[in-house]
C-alpha cells in the first residue's frame, strides 16, 4: 500500500492511521461512534451509534425508516447481514397494473423497513455496551439541535422542492416552510422520542408496538397498503456473503436481493484480461472496468431479484467462471461496445466502516433510496419512510416482478475484502448504482495498484449511465478523457463536487497493529481514530 508524499489527486484529507478508527459520511456520525470505543465498546458498537446518529444529521440520505446490510468481521469469521423489508402482503402485480411501473414517491413505493432490526440484531449478537447507550448521541443531536452542514444543506433544498407536497413532509423537514440553510440548527423532538423508545424496546415499539401503530394508522389514512401485520411479519436474514477472487485478495457482498452481485462479475471478467499491465489512470484501464461493468450490469438487471424469486439463473450461474470468461471475451480493448445496458436511477444512501484494536471490523450501509426515499414522514414521530418499492419492476415473469412480502432489488451494498483467512479492509460507496461500480473502483485500486484509502477515495471517477454514455469526473487528466472518447465512449464529464451522482466513500484498511482510512469529499466524509 503506497502513501504517497505528494498525493496524485486533489484532496481535502490525508489517510487516518490509528488503532481504532472510525469512518462515516458525517463528523457528528463519526464522533458518535469514537464516543463508544472510548466507553469500552467495539467496532461493532461504533457502527451501530454512528448508524442511529445518522437519520438524524443526514436524513437526506437515510432514515428511521431505512433498510441496512452489514458485513462484519468477528475475529474468527464474516458474517453477513440482510435487513432489507419486504413488501406489503397486499401489493400484488395486479395492484399496479396500467400505471407503467413502480412509483417513485408517496406510500405506493413504500416497504418495511429494516434498519432498526439491524441495529437490535447486530447488537444483541455482537455488540458489548448495552443498547440504550448507543442512542445517547442521536437523541443528544435531535433533541438539542445540530448545524446543517452546506452538502447537507443543498440536498435538503433540492429534497423538499420535489417532496413537499407528500405526507407529512413539509411539517417535519421544512420549519417555516422551507428548507434549513447551511448552518442552521435543526431540531427533531420527535425523532428523539423515537429514538427512546426504540431504545428502551429494543426495536419492538417499531414494529410491534406504538410507532408501528402509528405507522400503519398513517398509511391507512392516506389509502395505503401497509399494515401493522406487515410490520409485524419484518425478519432479517444472516446470508452470508458471496465473492470473487482478484489476486491475492477477494472481495465479498451480499448475496441478491442485491446489486453486489455486479461489482463481483465484473472482477471476474477483468481477472480474465490484462489490465494489471496498465496504469490506474490509463485510459486502457478505464476501458476494460467500463466495458466489464456495462455487462455485469446487463446481466443482473435481466436476472438479479429477491433471491428466492431466481427460478432458472440462480447468483451460481452469474459468478460460474467459466461464465464469467466468455463474457469478457465480449470485450474489445479496440472499441466500447453499445451492451444494451437498462437506465440507471439515482439515489441516497449512507455508509460507514469501522475498527477497533481487538480486529473486528464491519461495513455497514443505511439508506432510504432516493434522497428522503417516499418522501412520506409519519407525523409526531420523524420517522421517515424508503421508497425501495420503486426498486420492483411490473414486467409480467420478471424475477423481480411486484409482489406481496417479497424483497425488491436494492442498490445499497456493504463491501469487504478478505485475504486467504485474514480481514483486510471494511468499506462502502453511496449512490445508487455508482455503489457496484464504486466497490469495483475500490478494489482495483487498493488491492491491485496498492493506493491508500484516501488516495483511492480521491480518485476520479467514472459511472456507466447508458448504453455508451458514461460520465466522468471533471478531474480526471483530459488526456485520458479524449482516449476514452476516441474508444468510443460517450464522454459526459461532470464536478465531484456539484453532481451528487459518484457517490461518498468510507475505507478502513487493515495494517499491522492498526488501521488506515480515508472517507469521501464528494459528501461530510469523515475518518477519526485514535
Amino acid at each position: 500500500m503506497k502513501f504517497p508524499i505528494d498525493a496524485p489527486y486533489p484532496s481535502r484529507r490525508s489517510p487516518v492511521l490509528a488503532r481504532n478508527l472510525v469512518a462515516t459520511s458525517h463528523p457528528l456520525a463519526t464522533e458518535a461512534g469514537l464516543s463508544m470505543l472510548r466507553k469500552g465498546g467495539n467496532a461493532l458498537d461504533a457502527a451501530l451509534a454512528a448508524a442511529i446518529t445518522l437519520p438524524v444529521v443526514e436524513p437526506t440520505g437515510n432514515g428511521l425508516g431505512s433498510d441496512a446490510f452489514c458485513i462484519l468481521w468477528d475475529g474468527k469469521e464474516l458474517h453477513g447481514l440482510n435487513a432489507s423489508g419486504r413488501s406489503p402482503s397486499a401489493w400484488t402485480p395486479e395492484r399496479f397494473a396500467g400505471k407503467g411501473g413502480m412509483p417513485q414517491r408517496g406510500w405506493e413505493s413504500v416497504t418495511m423497513p429494516g434498519a432498526v432490526s439491524a441495529w437490535a440484531e447486530l447488537s444483541q449478537r455482537f455488540g458489548k455496551l448495552p443498547f440504550e447507550t448507543l442512542f445517547e448521541p442521536a437523541i443528544d443531536y435531535a433533541s438539542r439541535g445540530f448545524h446543517v452542514t452546506p452538502i447537507i444543506g443543498e440536498l435538503w433544498r433540492r429534497g423538499a422542492n420535489t417532496l413537499k407536497e407528500q405526507p407529512g413532509f413539509a411539517a417535519h423537514f421544512m420549519p417555516g416552510g422551507r428548507a434549513p440553510l447551511a448552518g442552521e440548527m435543526f431540531r427533531t423532538p420527535d425523532m428523539a422520542e423515537s429514538l427512546r423508545l426504540i431504545a428502551e424496546t429494543r426495536g419492538e415499539a417499531f414494529y410491534r408496538g406504538a410507532l408501528a401503530g402509528k405507522i400503519a394508522a398513517f398509511a391507512r389514512q392516506h389509502g395505503a397498503a401497509l399494515t401493522e401485520d406487515d410490520l409485524a411479519a419484518h425478519r432479517n436474514d444472516w446470508c452470508g456473503t458471496i465473492s470473487q477472487r482478484f489476486g491475492e485478495a477477494a472481495l465479498h457482498e451480499i448475496p441478491p436481493n442485491g446489486q453486489g452481485i455486479a461489482a463481483l462479475m465484473a472482477l471476474g471478467m477483468l481477472s480474465q484480461t490484462d489490465i494489471a499491465d496498465f496504469a490506474p489512470d490509463s485510459a486502457e484501464a478505464l476501458h476494460l472496468q467500463i466495458e466489464a461493468m456495462k455487462l455485469a450490469f446487463l446481466d443482473v438487471e435481466t436476472y438479479v431479484a429477491d433471491e428466492g424469486s431466481m427460478r432458472e439463473v440462480k447468483t451460481a450461474h452469474l459468478l460460474d467462471p467459466a461464465y464469467l470468461a466468455s463474457r469478457a471475451r465480449l470485450i474489445d480493448r479496440s472499441r466500447a461496445t453499445e451492451f444494451p445496458v437498462g437506465a440507471p436511477k439515482q439515489g441516497g444512501t449512507v455508509c460507514l466502516a469501522t475498527g477497533d484494536a481487538d480486529g473486528m471490523m464491519v461495513s455497514y450501509i443505511q439508506s432510504n433510496y432516493a434522497g428522503f426515499g417516499s418522501g412520506v414522514v409519519v407525523p409526531g414521530t420523524g420517522i421517515s419512510l424508503q421508497n425501495r418499492g420503486f426498486g420492483f419492476t411490473t414486467q409480467a415473469g420478471h424475477p423481480n416482478e411486484v409482489g406481496p412480502r417479497k424483497r425488491p432489488f436494492h442498490t445499497i451494498i456493504p463491501g469487504f475484502v478478505m485475504g486467504a483467512s485474514e480481514p483486510i479492509m471494511a468499506f462502502g460507496l453511496m449512490g445508487g448504482p455508482m455503489q457496484a461500480q464504486g466497490h469495483l473502483q475500490m478494489m482495483l485500486r487498493t488491492q491491485l495498484w496498492g493506493q491508500d484509502p484516501q488516495t483511492a477515495a480521491d480518485a476520479p471517477r467514472w459511472r456507466v449511465i447508458v448504453g455508451l454514455d458514461v460520465a466522468i469526473e471533471s478531474t480526471m487528466k483530459p488526456d485520458v478523457v479524449q482516449k476514452l472518447g476516441a474508444l468510443g465512449h460517450r464522454i459526459a464529464l461532470e464536478s465531484p463536487d456539484s453532481s451528487f451522482g459518484f457517490g461518498g466513500a468510507q475505507l478502513v484498511h487493515r495494517i499491522a497493529g492498526g488501521y488506515v482510512g480515508g472517507s469521501d469529499f464528494r459528501k461530510d466524509g469523515h475518518a477519526a481514530g485514535f
